[in-house]
């Protein structure tokens, strides 16, 4: 076999057969296919697709690129969940160890922000001692110890997707349905959890502008879940306004321990729970009660246990930001939008996110938001405060923000987007 033949056939629109994609994927994993040759066979399947068929077993192929974890020695039920990426979107900081609370286990392994969306591990590494890096023993003594467990995923699992998705990157290939799909439960069956929820956002802030698209992607990574064993479902959210009301490292953290003490912003709570609920359903912990995990402190425990497992002091301050800069309202009336990519966009410009993925970021940079969609809003009001140690980074900030924000005479009526849009199963 040949990588030309298979680039011609999908050129072509014709279905790859299993052994093709079987050989691609091992040879390019092992250096005998060039990056050139897979960029072209990536461009070809952006243009012509693929069917189930295909996905399934390019997405097995992958997993067969790499090493299994196996948490079947676990005491409690595994349960992970995805999400596709937005501005604010710090669920997991609180859900890991909330559903762990509730009595599953939770080996979320996660990622860094790159461009607009943050990063969950980015947010955590402002925490003191806390480190992203542990081996797979390490992993299972901290699920065993503690139930959750958050830190970057080790070089062995699907190796081929750590290949394909720099070259996607850099090849106009990323909005690939089937390659998106594919890379993401790629990495998640091999993780080895016994059931899923994938959090696919919907906005202008996420990777997914439309909920036609959202729901195709969704559907498509359920049915991989489930074709290979585990129990998956997802929910569609709502990202055309940052969740919370923070942007950024340490200020997501912040606000995350918020939730975990009771409080937070009542969109944070909601998804927080609501994905709670389907990952504990998915576990076979139906009768689990994660807001009463919430409430009475239980979750907040398991919080600090697990950031302390990973080096972390809970209990040390979080860095700040040394400048700051206050928008304020130009109007009195009704606050209709703020567009979460251009808040995601402005925060990155502050040095809360990064260009390239070796780019270091700033642990207190980012954005406060004082006011959301539906709140009543007067002339001089504070909005949006922006933190940052580089200055001279407000214009650039500012500049992003220039069309984000939107009002409405004060006797507008204005109803926001629900959180969570549909479930998909």
């Amino acid at each position: 076999m040949d990588a030309i033949s298979v680039i011609r056939a999908k050129r072509d629109g014709t279905r790859l057969t299993d052994a093709q994609i079987d050989w691609i994927i091992d040879a390019y994993t092992r250096g005998e296919v060039a990056d050139e040759q897979m960029s072209a066979l990536a461009m070809a399947i952006f243009l012509n697709g693929m069917d189930r068929a295909e996905i399934a077993r390019w997405t097995a192929a992958m997993i067969a690129s790499g090493e299994r974890m196996d948490f079947s020695s676990l005491p409690r039920p595994t349960a992970d969940k995805h999400s596709t990426g937005g501005v604010g979107d710090k669920i997991t900081l609180p859900l890991a160890p909330l559903v762990a609370a509730c009595g599953a286990a939770v080996p979320q392994l996660s990622g860094r922000g790159l461009g607009h969306t943050g990063g969950t591990l980015d947010k955590l590494e402002s925490i003191p001692g806390w480190r992203a890096q542990l081996t797979n023993a390490d992993m299972l003594a901290v699920l065993r110890d503690v139930g959750s467990v958050i830190c970057a995923a080790g070089e062995g699992l699907a190796r081929a997707d750590k290949k394909l998705y720099a070259l996607r990157d850099v090849t106009g290939t990323v909005e690939s349905i089937p390659l998106i799909a594919s890379s993401i439960m790629s990495k998640k069956i091999a993780e080895g959890t016994g059931s899923l929820v994938l959090d696919v956002k919907v906005g202008s802030g996420a990777f997914m502008k439309d909920i036609d698209s959202a729901r195709e992607l969704a559907t498509t990574m359920v049915g991989l879940g489930t074709d290979h064993g585990v129990r998956t479902t997802a929910l569609l959210t709502d990202m055309s306004t940052p969740l919370g009301r923070t942007a950024g490292n340490a200020l997501e953290v912040r606000e995350s321990v918020e939730v975990l003490a009771g409080g937070g912003p009542a969109d944070v709570v909601e998804l927080t729970l609501a994905l709670a609920r389907e990952m504990l359903d998915a576990a076979g912990l139906k009768d689990a009660d994660p807001a009463k995990a919430l409430a009475d402190g239980t979750a907040m425990d398991h919080w600090r246990r697990m950031i302390a497992a990973q080096g972390g002091d809970p209990d040390a301050p979080l860095p700040v930001a040394r400048e700051h800069h206050v928008l304020r309202a130009e109007s009195t009336g009704v606050l209709t939008r703020l567009d979460a990519y251009a808040v995601g966009l402005a925060a990155w410009r502050l040095g809360a996110g990064r260009a390239r993925k070796e780019d270091p970021v700033q642990a207190g940079a980012g954005i406060e938001l004082h006011a959301k969609p539906g709140d009543h809003i007067t002339t001089g009001q504070p909005l949006l405060t922006l933190h940052t140690d580089t200055p001279s980074a407000f214009p650039y900030a500012l500049e992003a923000l220039a069309d984000a924000i939107a009002y409405a005479p004060q006797a507008t009526e204005f109803t926001t987007n629900p959180i969570v849009l549909e479930r998909i199963a």
